[in-house]
């Protein structure tokens, strides 16, 4: 029976029956060469090496060898290490697959912040002041709701910033939004309830996460007041008070309170995702909903939007009856935030340097949403315009249409996102282009806007265009 084997030279795997002997140990170095295991110019061990190593005489290993070099397989002279040669036969690769289109040049997709001005120094700094002073006790699995220091940190931090109520022992920390939707889905789920109602329009990836853990959607209006609290009739609730995706609204006064109101008196849950939060310009930044009833509303906040997606942080402050239930899907799911990446963020926190950046990142973009709003002064509602990461470009019913926008963003190298796929009901939805000004890295953003002129212009034709 073939057995793998592991030199002690040079990291060389090779399947063999030592009862083959040294014809067989041949042929599975040979194996090794022609499959692409043993690279062209790659090292083999010394002879004495691999000989040790499988417990044979030298002499077997070094006729081996020579015979392999007489056959082209090998190189070998006296004093130098013994490589694999160039022109051995490989088997052809197997034809790739047709990728898709590359990454566009001019990126103005929604969803993600100016990755180029990650606060690398910062993050850094913080690593090494993490690695240098946490216990070697916090690296082991911890708790599943995540590293204290976060939660506790996150906790100061929310109240602070958002005017959340804030408890660390109902903090959970998770992996985005998209987890936070999975985990509240799951948690609900065991708790009898299947139905979750969604803002319509709302960002379509969500929905889909929560139909995959078992709910059934329900689509419940929006206009510009925001969501319709009297047409919400399911057991929980998704929002986007602060700041409407896609549409921009920001949940009306009198509504956030019907609907702290509806969600307390009715014992239903409501999930706020406080997406972009952090970024008000025009006015002071509109408090958290959680506020109003901390019993019926699962606070969402992560820092996909101000330090990176791929970080994979984000949190709930959970009410008190959610905690053991959303506790049992992390358990279910066997997931804990990585733990090195939670102290760094503490870190930030509480070192003052987390909310510089946000004050840093607020700046700029404020000035890339000018830029934007002089640009297309006629196609921006005005509830667009005080906060947030996006803006709709509303499109005329005169024309052009979303998919011949996005058919001349494309042959123009323009990433694109349409209004139409976050509408729930198939209908005569109006018509956009959801604009993601934070996306392009700084020296990129003026060239972007340019080639949306282009794309527009070229889409609606001279003078139909916003």
């Amino acid at each position: 029976m073939a057995r793998t084997w592991t030199s002690l030279g040079p990291d060389v795997h090779f399947d063999w029956d030592p009862g083959t002997g040294r014809l067989g140990l041949a042929d599975a170095i040979r194996d090794a060469i022609r499959k692409g295991r043993l690279s062209h110019g790659a090292v083999l061990p010394s002879t004495r090496a691999l000989a040790s190593d499988l417990g044979i005489a030298r002499g077997t290993v070094t006729r081996i060898y020579a015979d392999l070099t007489a056959e082209g397989y090998v190189h070998s002279r006296q004093g130098a290490p013994t490589t694999v040669a160039a022109d051995v036969p490989r088997p052809s690769p197997p034809p790739h697959a047709r990728s898709g289109p590359g990454a566009p040049r001019w990126d103005l997709r929604p969803g993600q912040p100016d990755l180029s001005a990650f606060p690398r120094d910062d993050w850094a700094s913080a690593t090494r002041r993490v690695l240098q002073h946490t216990p070697a006790s916090l690296f082991g699995y911890g708790d599943r709701l995540g590293v204290a220091r976060l939660r506790e940190s996150l906790a100061s931090y929310l109240a602070r910033s958002r005017g959340v109520v804030a408890d660390p022992q109902r903090i959970v920390v998770c992996g985005g939004f998209s987890h936070a939707v999975s985990l509240l889905t799951t948690a609900l789920r065991e708790l009898g309830e299947t139905d979750i109602a969604f803002e319509n329009p709302s960002l379509y990836r969500f929905r889909d996460i929560a139909k995959a853990a078992g709910a059934r959607v329900i689509p419940v209006p929006v206009d510009d007041e925001g969501i319709d609290v009297s047409s919400v009739d399911s057991p929980a609730v998704v929002v986007t008070p602060a700041h409407h995706f896609p549409l921009g609204v920001t949940l009306a006064p009198g509504r956030r309170t019907a609907l702290a109101k509806w969600a307390s008196a009715s014992g239903a849950f409501v999930l706020e995702d406080d997406y972009d939060g952090e970024f008000r310009f025009d006015r002071t930044p509109v408090g958290a909903l959680q506020t109003l009833a901390p019993e019926r509303v699962a606070y969402a906040g992560t820092v996909s939007k101000t330090l990176a997606p791929g970080l994979r942080l984000g949190w709930l402050v959970l009410p008190r009856v959610l905690v053991e239930p959303v506790r049992a899907a992390l358990e279910w799911q066997g997931w804990r935030a990585p733990v090195i990446e939670q102290l760094t963020f503490a870190e930030l926190l509480d070192s003052g340097a987390y909310g510089r950046h946000i004050r840093r990142r607020r700046a700029s973009y404020r000035k890339r949403r000018d830029l934007l709003l002089a640009t297309f002064p006629d196609a921006v509602a005005k509830h667009d315009i005080p906060a947030g990461l996006q803006l709709l470009l509303r499109l005329p019913p005169s024309g052009p249409r979303e998919e011949d926008v996005l058919a001349a963003a494309a042959r123009h190298s323009l990433g694109l996102e349409a209004l139409g796929p976050h509408w729930m009901t198939p209908c005569d939805h109006p018509q956009g282009i959801v604009v993601g000004y934070t996306t392009p890295p700084e020296h990129a953003y003026t060239g972007a806007l340019s080639a949306l002129r282009t794309v527009l212009a070229e889409a609606g034709g001279a003078g139909r265009h916003p």
